[in-house]
């Protein structure tokens, strides 16, 4: 598998009236986990689309580079992380796949 980076599709926080303040603390809520190749010579970058074909700019990068694949002799290792895993979008899992 070439270079790739992990982005996730949040929903942002809502005000509970226009100019008011952020309701739930204001944090935003990571909804689908995706992958996207790298952008070419800029690795953990992703490119403008997801594996599954959706627009990556409104998408949030995951900190740091993503995993790289099944190490050996760890079986269960993933491309994204643990606690993700009910969000993970199945069509980036198929065509990240594994080692």
């Amino acid at each position: 598998m070439s270079a790739m980076a992990v982005v996730y599709e949040v929903e942002e926080p809502v005000a509970a009236h226009p100019g008011g303040p952020v309701a739930g603390g204001g944090e935003a809520v990571v909804v689908r986990v995706h992958a996207a190749p790298a952008a070419p010579g800029m690795p953990g970058v992703p490119g403008p689309r997801t594996f599954c074909g959706r627009d990556t700019f409104a998408m949030r990068a995951a900190g740091g580079p993503p995993p790289a694949g099944q190490p050996a002799g760890q079986p269960g290792a993933t491309w994204y992380e643990a606690r993700y895993a009910d969000r993970v979008c199945p069509a980036c899992d198929d065509a990240v796949g594994t080692d």
